[in-house]
């Protein structure tokens, strides 16, 4: 990448993960759209003041007469080698903090689209992905598309039960669907794409019709986005 667009325009940060996110909030604030890639997840604990203390707040400190429009690229789940420090799925974290848009997409499709949306939002935004997704094959088209930030996606559709799953689950989700199937038991699995917001008038309108919700999530139960 870089070199395709230029030094300018690609940087190779430094190990100083709280340092260098303070330096594209202030990119931020000077009309850039900043992306910084933090690689893991817990990678970003270091940058936990930057990003909730300060970017998720400017709009709300002057009113929204400032904008914030930078991305949090950061990427969870273990995986060979990655060991404890590498592995946690703290997604929810960043749920709970007023300011932040928290994106998490499970198809090909949806990463670029909902990453478009991300870099062209004017809020600053957490996009999360699964490790497990890179293996992942879709259609994605060439040019130009974003995909709304909210909205949740039906990405089966049944009577019984709903599953709700969270990125890589949906995979999960999915398969646990067909089996279910295969016993005359017709699961909905929602897959919720974003964090916060979360499009709770799709899970609502669901389990109104099923009567049943499961929630499918690497997370934390307690305190977790399944709770």
């Amino acid at each position: 990448l870089q070199q395709q667009f230029g030094p300018e325009r690609v940087m190779d940060m430094p190990c100083a993960e709280n340092g260098m996110t303070g330096v594209i909030l202030g990119a931020a604030l000077n009309g850039l759209r900043p992306v910084i890639n933090h690689q893991r997840l817990d990678f970003a604990l270091l940058a936990m003041d930057p990003v909730c203390t300060q970017a998720a707040k400017w709009n709300y400190m002057f009113g929204g007469a400032t904008k914030m429009p930078v991305v949090f690229r950061m990427i969870l789940g273990r995986g060979w080698g990655q060991g404890p420090q590498h592995s946690q799925c703290l997604h929810s974290w960043f749920a709970h903090i007023p300011g932040l848009k928290v994106v998490m997409p499970t198809t090909p499709y949806d990463a670029k689209g909902m990453l478009i949306a991300s870099i062209e939002d004017d809020n600053p935004v957490v996009f999360i992905e699964h490790r497990w997704l890179h293996h992942v094959k879709g259609m994605v088209p060439e040019g130009h598309y974003s995909v709304p930030i909210g909205p949740a996606r039906i990405a089966q559709t049944g009577t019984d039960v709903t599953i709700v799953a969270f990125s890589y689950m949906v995979l999960e989700a999915l398969e646990a669907a067909q089996r279910l199937a295969s016993l005359g038991v017709s699961a909905e699995v929602i897959d919720a794409r974003c964090l916060r917001p979360l499009d709770r008038d799709a899970i609502a309108a669901s389990v109104r019709k099923t009567g049943r919700l499961v929630v499918a999530d690497t997370g934390w139960g307690t305190a977790g986005m399944s709770a």
